[in-house]
């Protein structure tokens, strides 16, 4: 828990778009800009809701206010983990609505100048990588980094209204 606390601390102290919260799905990196991190949680109780896609996990109670939790591996069509004791929620605004966001484990918070964001490389048309923003080098792994805006797309967004 002290980790979240540092962690929640630093999301405060953000004021450029240059810093990202990274977190890990598997062996790879992924990061998100800190402005969208609400708050990081410990995995918790989800409630399940009938109909829904397979990585829409159901719904929690944030202090009163009942947001859509996504399972981040299922929505990037990644295997499925059993969740343990470093999963958790990050809590992140999609447009004006909060949602949470189930990873592995998070990692750091990184400043990285624009200037060291790579473009997203060309797949060609098949691969569907309009969600990622760019490539960054951190020491010596890659961190992709996240536009969360464009994760969900317009259907997935109603269905995430429906269920909150």
């Amino acid at each position: 828990m002290e980790q979240f606390d540092t962690l929640n601390s630093q999301l405060s102290f953000a004021t450029d778009g240059s810093q990202y919260l990274t977190f890990s799905l598997g062996e790879e990196e992924y990061g998100v800009e800190i402005l969208k991190v609400q708050e990081i949680k410990g995995y918790s109780t989800i409630t399940p809701i009938p109909h829904t896609p397979p990585y829409i996990k159901g719904v929690m109670n944030l202090r009163g206010t009942i947001i859509p939790v996504v399972d981040l591996r299922g929505k990037l069509g990644m295997a499925e983990t059993e969740y343990n004791q470093f999963t958790v929620i990050i809590v992140v605004t999609v447009g004006t609505k909060m949602m949470g966001l189930i990873v592995d484990a998070v990692s750091d918070v990184l400043s990285i100048p624009r200037s060291e964001v790579q473009a997203t490389p060309d797949f060609g048309g098949q691969v569907d990588v309009r969600f990622v923003s760019g490539v960054a080098k951190a020491g010596e792994k890659l961190v992709v980094l996240l536009d969360i805006d464009k994760i969900l797309v317009g259907d997935e967004l109603a269905a995430l209204d429906a269920v909150s």
